[in-house]
Protein backbone atom coordinates (compact mmCIF):
# COMPACT_ATOMS: atom_id res chain seq x y z
CA UNK A 1 0.00 0.00 0.00
CA UNK A 2 2.85 2.20 0.63
CA UNK A 3 4.45 1.81 -2.84
CA UNK A 4 1.04 2.67 -3.90
CA UNK A 5 0.54 5.94 -2.22
CA UNK A 6 3.88 7.01 -3.35
CA UNK A 7 3.20 6.51 -6.95
CA UNK A 8 0.01 8.80 -6.34
CA UNK A 9 1.92 10.96 -4.59
CA UNK A 10 4.49 11.18 -7.24
CA UNK A 11 1.86 11.74 -9.48
CA UNK A 12 -0.23 14.32 -7.79
CA UNK A 13 3.41 16.41 -7.57
CA UNK A 14 3.57 16.14 -11.58
CA UNK A 15 -0.32 17.63 -11.77
CA UNK A 16 0.92 20.82 -9.70
CA UNK A 17 3.90 20.82 -11.96
CA UNK A 18 1.93 20.84 -15.15
CA UNK A 19 -0.28 23.59 -13.49
CA UNK A 20 2.44 25.87 -12.81
CA UNK A 21 3.72 24.98 -16.38
CA UNK A 22 0.37 25.83 -17.80
CA UNK A 23 -0.26 29.31 -15.96
CA UNK A 24 3.12 30.19 -16.82
CA UNK A 25 2.61 29.83 -20.59
CA UNK A 26 -0.48 31.82 -20.39
CA UNK A 27 0.96 34.75 -18.52
CA UNK A 28 4.24 34.50 -21.19
CA UNK A 29 1.57 34.34 -23.70
CA UNK A 30 -0.80 37.41 -22.91
CA UNK A 31 2.79 38.89 -22.76
CA UNK A 32 3.75 38.61 -25.66
CA UNK A 33 0.37 38.74 -27.70
CA UNK A 34 0.91 35.10 -28.23
CA UNK A 35 -2.20 32.76 -28.40
CA UNK A 36 -1.30 30.86 -24.83
CA UNK A 37 -3.23 28.10 -23.33
CA UNK A 38 -6.88 29.63 -23.04
CA UNK A 39 -9.26 29.07 -20.07
CA UNK A 40 -10.37 26.24 -20.37
CA UNK A 41 -6.87 24.10 -20.30
CA UNK A 42 -6.32 26.11 -17.21
CA UNK A 43 -10.04 25.28 -16.13
CA UNK A 44 -9.07 21.45 -16.25
CA UNK A 45 -5.66 21.85 -14.69
CA UNK A 46 -7.02 23.29 -12.15
CA UNK A 47 -9.77 21.34 -10.89
CA UNK A 48 -7.20 18.34 -11.53
CA UNK A 49 -4.73 19.72 -9.03
CA UNK A 50 -7.42 20.33 -6.58
CA UNK A 51 -9.08 16.96 -6.54
CA UNK A 52 -5.61 15.28 -6.79
CA UNK A 53 -4.56 17.22 -3.88
CA UNK A 54 -7.28 16.75 -1.93
CA UNK A 55 -7.58 13.00 -2.87
CA UNK A 56 -3.95 12.32 -2.24
CA UNK A 57 -4.34 14.41 1.48
CA UNK A 58 -7.13 11.57 1.61
CA UNK A 59 -5.49 8.30 0.71
CA UNK A 60 -2.54 9.32 3.11
CA UNK A 61 -4.80 9.41 5.99
CA UNK A 62 -6.17 6.54 5.73
CA UNK A 63 -5.33 2.56 5.86
CA UNK A 64 -6.27 -0.13 3.59
CA UNK A 65 -9.29 -0.04 0.81
CA UNK A 66 -10.05 4.06 1.06
CA UNK A 67 -6.21 4.50 0.99
CA UNK A 68 -6.30 2.41 -2.33
CA UNK A 69 -9.27 4.23 -3.76
CA UNK A 70 -7.81 7.47 -3.34
CA UNK A 71 -4.80 6.53 -4.90
CA UNK A 72 -6.54 4.97 -7.93
CA UNK A 73 -8.46 8.69 -8.00
CA UNK A 74 -5.55 10.25 -8.61
CA UNK A 75 -4.02 8.26 -10.80
CA UNK A 76 -7.42 8.41 -12.87
CA UNK A 77 -7.91 12.30 -12.58
CA UNK A 78 -4.31 12.71 -13.92
CA UNK A 79 -5.09 9.79 -16.75
CA UNK A 80 -8.06 11.97 -17.68
CA UNK A 81 -5.99 15.25 -17.64
CA UNK A 82 -3.69 13.72 -19.65
CA UNK A 83 -5.65 12.13 -22.43
CA UNK A 84 -7.95 15.32 -22.55
CA UNK A 85 -5.21 18.01 -22.46
CA UNK A 86 -2.05 16.75 -23.39
CA UNK A 87 -2.50 14.17 -26.01
CA UNK A 88 -6.72 14.84 -27.46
Amino acid sequence: MTLVRTVSGVVAGGVLVLLCVVIGAAVIGSRRDFPGPGAESLTWHFVAAVVVVVTQGFADRRRGMPALLGSVAVLVTAGVLLWTQWWG
